[in-house]
């Protein structure tokens, strides 16, 4: 990720173009919604049991979504956090997930689901920062924003290398 951004995006102005195609869509507000569920995960598993996971309580018009400076502040810090917090996590632990769906509705689910989903939930907006990267005529590396299984697919990835 880090080498896609300082490679390609060098204002700030691009990380708040809106979408054409993806109405109220810019690149800043998709980094930080994506960064902000690993940060709400890690947060949850930093907290004593009983563990209580929401994804709903993100903090939107964020300083990372108009500055540069500012996003790459806030993705190292939450690489740092997941650097620190993963290795220590029991993947098989059971937490409860809290979300509105207008109503509130509590599931129980496990750590490792919750990274999984937060990962592949990572590379969905990776995929419209792509598209609106594309609009302002930005080329990204050529696998992001794909996931890995589409990326074994097409044979970019060698799932037996892992």
């Amino acid at each position: 990720l880090w080498i896609c951004w300082t490679n390609h995006l060098s204002s700030d102005e691009q990380i708040t173009t809106h979408s054409q195609h993806l109405p109220g869509s810019t690149i800043g507000k998709h980094l930080r919604h994506a960064r902000d569920h690993f940060v709400l995960l890690t947060k949850c598993m930093s907290n004593p049991p009983p563990r209580v996971l929401s994804y709903d309580t993100r903090i939107r018009n964020t300083p990372m979504e108009t500055s540069r400076a500012d996003a790459r502040i806030a993705l190292l810090d939450a690489i740092k956090q997941l650097e620190e917090v993963v290795p220590t996590m029991d993947f098989e632990e059971q937490i409860t997930l809290q979300a509105i769906t207008p109503y509130m509705h509590s599931f129980k689910t496990t750590v490792g689901r919750e990274l999984w989903f937060a990962s592949l939930h990572c590379v969905h907006h990776w995929s419209m920062v792509r598209v609106i990267a594309g609009e302002m005529g930005i080329n990204l590396q050529e696998d992001f924003g794909f996931a890995p299984s589409t990326l074994v697919y097409q044979g970019v990835l060698d799932p037996s290398s892992a």
